[in-house]
């Protein structure tokens, strides 16, 4: 699995440098050196729609103690950083975050049953999301057949989805506990604090209703404040666009990261996405690609702090139990 990441890796990097050549680094590069400190601006503007998810994930956690919403946004934070910068197939963060929630105090089982079902819900509005994106690519009058191939891909997640969503809501997960154990042995049903036990947590995370409708309506609106930070760096690289076509790149972008997540960080998918949705509404090659970079710099501007805090404070732990 390690080798298949590693090469799938190597062949993402290299379609990503292959783009840049065929447009010509120098340009696209100068393209971003124009933005200045757009590129900033830009990436801190990411920490909005983080804290929208904060609030979200926040609701599948009620109860007494809960912490409060700046402790959620950390957590979210570090599930980013996580997943964005690191070979971990975008599940990694998630162990991250688990951990950091039952080292403040939080249950085992209701820790993990929270990240589930954020999850999960994440898949959930992110369907939406697309298929908001496809009305407004359809609205705007686009080619049919690529309407239609977005359409096909956005079917084909429903599957997926519903699989995961009975999983979950019929407690299954005492199903996969002898696959989970003849891969990872015993650590992984202790980690979780038994599978029985999440199976109940998270029963009783989707009997909340109304938290749940509440989570997925701050979910949404996550996404769409996310399609900002595309307006922003298409402002600074000098093609602003309307808010209508910001969202639908965003929609596409995360659809297409999504769908990539066992290649690291995307990357190379990302780059091809922005190429290819960048066509449909007037953007230039050159300047998608001035649009990756500048997603690339941000995951380093904003990603790359709470690394270096996370393992400064997992060495100072580590110290202490010697």
């Amino acid at each position: 699995m390690i080798w298949a990441a590693k090469l799938l890796g190597l062949a993402g990097l290299l379609l990503a440098t292959a783009l840049l050549v065929d447009q010509g680094i120098g340009t696209v590069f100068s393209a971003v050196a124009a933005a200045g400190l757009g590129t900033l601006w830009a990436a801190l503007f990411h920490l909005v729609p983080m804290l929208v998810n904060a609030r979200a994930w926040q609701l599948l956690a009620a109860g007494a103690g809960r912490p409060g919403l700046a402790r959620f946004t950390w957590w979210v934070w570090m599930r980013e950083a996580v997943n964005g910068l690191l070979p971990v197939a975008r599940v990694g963060g998630e162990v991250v975050a688990a951990s950091l929630m039952m080292r403040h105090g939080m249950r085992r089982s209701f820790a993990v049953a929270s990240l589930v079902v954020d999850m999960t819900l994440s898949v959930v509005t992110q369907f939406f999301f697309t298929l908001i994106g496809l009305a407004l690519l359809v609205l705007r009058g686009e080619d049919g057949d690529v309407v239609w191939q977005v359409a096909i891909a956005a079917l084909l997640a429903l599957p997926i989805i519903a699989a995961f969503l009975a999983v979950q809501r019929f407690g299954l997960f005492g199903l996969f506990a002898r696959l989970v154990h003849a891969l990872a042995g015993e650590r992984w049903a202790a980690f979780v604090g038994g599978w029985a036990r999440l199976d109940r947590a998270v029963l009783i995370a989707y009997r909340r209703v109304a938290n749940i409708l509440r989570s997925c309506a701050w979910q949404l609106a996550a996404w769409v404040a996310g399609a900002g930070e595309i307006w922003l760096c298409l402002y600074f690289l000098g093609h602003p666009v309307s808010l209508a076509d910001a969202l639908m790149i965003e929609a596409a972008a995360q659809a297409i990261s999504s769908a990539a997540f066992v290649v690291p960080g995307a990357i190379g998918v990302q780059e091809g996405g922005f190429v290819l949705v960048g066509a449909l509404v007037g953007i230039g090659p050159e300047t998608a690609l001035a649009l990756a970079v500048m997603r690339r710099a941000r995951d380093l501007i904003l990603y790359l702090p709470p690394l270096v805090i996370w393992q400064l404070q997992e060495g100072r732990l580590a110290l202490g139990r010697r």
